[in-house]
């Protein structure tokens, strides 16, 4: 039995086949060409799945790990941020041609089922799931199952306010923990302090200040640059006031930080991470909810799709 799963990025189709335990016997990867629009995005993901169809054998499921806000539930697209033209997709249904059960789900969701299943949350019942990269996602499993919402839109922990008068979200909100910590907010604030005059080693690493990313400043805080530091300092600050709020309502036994920023910075966000959350927490909360890396890195998104279906097929 095998199931099919396709993770859609920005740049990348990513489809594989999988067994229900995890292990992936084929896998493809091709560009979304997201500019030639909704039809071709569509038409590249059939391609992407009939490409590992098995010749023999039962595909029980078919499942997507799907950018932005979706209805896990209908298997609607509400939009994607970085596909022009997605607006209220129904994916699902538009891959019934394929003749087997079909599941949607947002992909930061799907990490933190994925991570459940097969990654750092293996053996934990309650956790949340924080994708620090690009944006910020995530997901809350409650109980073993992924905490969907009323509309089947929730957990999105990227757009708790955390600054209220802060800056502008992609949302069309202000202050989200997206625009205060991820990777383009850090370079947005490094950016301004090189126009600032803030900092000669950031200014020295790249042709202009625009080039700055949340790379070159982790790179120039490990070097000892004062602003950078401060910069990660503060970005570490608003992640772990999310974390504070987010441990108050669910108390979960684990916290799990994903995505390119979270890695790639380490201690720098960690250390003032767990700073913040011993803070401005009680001690009976924070003494017993480790915070780990995540585990599952790129396969994260298909590992993910997988877990939805094999949760929605009721296999254990």
């Amino acid at each position: 039995m095998y199931i099919l799963v396709v993770d859609l990025g920005g740049t990348q189709i990513r489809a594989a086949r999988c067994l229900p335990d995890g292990r992936m016997e084929e896998r493809v990867a091709i560009p979304t060409l997201a500019h030639e629009g909704p039809d071709a995005v569509l038409n590249r993901i059939r391609q992407a799945i009939r490409s590992v169809w098995p010749q023999r054998g039962e595909v029980a499921a078919l499942a997507l790990s799907a950018p932005g806000p979706v209805d896990a539930r209908t298997g609607v697209v509400r939009f994607t941020p970085n596909i022009p033209g997605w607006k209220d997709v129904l994916l699902r249904d538009l891959m019934a041609d394929f003749g087997v059960p079909t599941f949607v789900a947002n992909d930061a969701n799907l990490a933190a089922l994925g991570e459940y299943r097969f990654g750092a949350g293996r053996g934990v019942r309650d956790l949340i799931y924080l994708t620090i990269s690009t944006g910020i996602g995530g997901g809350v499993i409650i109980d073993g199952r992924l905490f969907e919402g009323g509309q089947g839109l929730g957990g999105e922990v990227g757009h708790m306010v955390i600054e209220p008068d802060g800056p502008p979200c992609g949302c069309g909100g202000y202050g989200c923990l997206e625009a205060v910590a991820s990777g383009p907010a850090i370079a947005r604030e490094a950016r301004t302090a090189i126009e600032r005059g803030a900092s000669s080693l950031l200014s020295r690493m790249v042709a202009a200040p625009q080039d700055i990313t949340a790379r070159e400043v982790v790179e120039a805080a490990r070097k000892g640059d004062p602003p950078s530091l401060h910069i990660l300092e503060r970005a570490g600050r608003y992640i772990g006031l999310a974390l504070v709020s987010l441990m108050y309502l669910f108390n979960p036994a684990l916290f799990i930080l994903g995505g390119s920023v979270a890695i790639g910075a380490g201690d720098l966000l960690m250390t003032p991470i767990q700073r913040t959350i011993q803070e401005r927490s009680q001690r009976v909360y924070w003494e017993n909810t480790p915070i780990v890396y995540a585990a599952l890195e790129d396969d994260v998104g298909l590992l993910g799709a997988l877990a939805l279906a094999l949760e929605r097929l009721g296999i254990s």
